[in-house]
């Protein structure tokens, strides 16, 4: 997993929170966009306006995994990075 992500980073990615406000508040990475997961898709395009690869993250990989399953099924490049701090430590 680490080696995708790093990958993912070397293409540009874009590290997408899906965690809840209060969360992000807490902490997140630099750069990073905040989309709660119960709003993705309503945000589709958006993400997809962004033209880069996407690495989704949350507290602890469950969530990002949902919004991963999800928008590959939308077209999107997008894996799944787990818990932020473990993308956090490449960024």
């Amino acid at each position: 997993m680490a080696n995708e992500i790093q990958e993912y980073l070397e293409k540009g990615a874009v590290v997408l929170d899906v965690r809840t406000l209060a969360e992000w508040n807490e902490g997140h990475s630099e750069g990073a966009k905040h989309i709660v997961l119960d709003t993705i898709p309503n945000n589709v395009e958006e993400i997809k306006s962004w033209n880069k690869p996407v690495i989704a993250v949350c507290r602890s990989g469950g969530r990002s995994g949902q919004a991963t399953n999800f928008l590959q099924g939308q077209g999107v490049d997008i894996i799944n990075g787990g818990p932020w701090g473990d993308v956090d430590q490449y960024l």
